[in-house]
C-alpha cells in the first residue's frame, strides 16, 4: 500500500522506501526491488511540494543528507542507491545482480559508477535549482549543461558497452548496470537529448523495458506520479 508523508524509521518494522517518482537514484532501487522480487512500502518524499519535502524535519531525521532514496529495513534506514542495492543483494543474493565473478562485478561497477558518480551528480535537481538560482543561468543554459553531461557521459557508456554488452549491459542477464542505466535514459529522453549516437545504450534499454521489474519500477507507475 503506498505510504503518504514521511514516516519516522521507528514506526517502520518491514521493507520500506522513501522515494520520489522522478528521481533516478530511487528508480534505480525500484529496479533492484523488483529484479529481486521484493515487496517494500513506498512513502514518497515530494522534492518540490511544501518547500521540497526532503528538508522536512521529519526526513532529515530519516535521512539527515535530505537526499532519496532511503530504504529502511526492520527499522534501519540505509541511504545512497548503490549502497542500498548492494545492500539487497547481500541480504537475498538471488537473483544477483552483481554478476558471478571478480571481472564481470568489475564491469558492472564500473558502468553504475559510470553513470551513478559521473553523469547524475552534474544533473540531479539540486545542481539543476544552483544553476538557474544562485547562479542566474538561464533556462536554455540550464538545459545546455544538462545536455553536455549527459551525451559525454552517455559516450563513454556507449564505449563500454561494446565491450561488455550481451542482451543486458553486461552479458545476458540484468544487473546492476541496468538497474542506473534505465532512469538515465528516461531523464536523457526527458530532457531532449538526441540517443541515435548510443544504439547500445537504445538496445539495452530496450532489452530491459519488456521486463515487469522494469515496467513497475518506471515513475509513471509510481503513487506520487504526476
Amino acid at each position: 500500500m503506498p505510504g503518504h508523508g514521511v514516516a519516522g524509521i521507528g514506526t517502520l518494522k518491514m521493507l520500506a522506501l522513501h522515494t520520489y517518482f522522478r528521481s533516478s537514484a530511487a528508480y534505480r532501487v525500484r529496479i533492484a526491488l523488483g529484479l529481486k522480487g521484493l515487496d517494500a512500502q513506498m512513502l514518497p518524499v515530494h522534492l518540490l511540494k511544501n518547500g521540497g519535502e526532503h528538508h522536512s524535519a521529519a526526513y532529515l531525521a530519516v535521512n539527515p543528507a535530505g537526499l532519496v532514496p532511503t530504504l529502511v529495513d526492520d527499522g534501519q534506514a540505509i541511504t545512497q542507491s548503490l549502497a542500498i542495492i548492494e545492500y539487497l543483494e547481500e541480504r537475498w543474493p538471488q537473483p544477483a545482480l552483481l554478476g558471478s565473478h571478480p571481472l564481470e562485478r568489475a564491469h558492472i561497477r564500473a558502468l553504475a559508477l559510470d553513470i551513478a558518480c559521473e553523469i547524475h551528480p552534474l544533473n540531479n535537481l539540486r545542481v539543476l535549482n544552483y544553476l538557474t538560482g544562485e547562479m542566474g543561468l538561464s533556462a536554455e543554459q540550464k538545459t545546455r549543461w544538462y545536455r553536455h553531461w549527459t551525451e559525454t557521459g552517455l559516450a563513454t557508456v556507449e564505449a563500454r558497452l561494446r565491450q561488455t554488452a550481451g542482451q543486458f549491459c553486461v552479458g545476458d542477464s540484468p544487473s546492476l548496470a541496468d538497474c542506473c542505466l534505465v532512469p538515465q535514459v528516461f531523464n536523457a529522453q526527458r530532457f531532449g537529448v538526441p540517443l541515435d549516437a548510443y544504439p547500445l545504450v537504445q538496445r539495452t534499454t530496450a532489452s530491459c523495458q519488456v521486463l515487469p521489474a522494469f515496467q513497475q519500477a518506471a515513475p509513471q507507475q509510481q503513487p506520487d506520479a504526476e
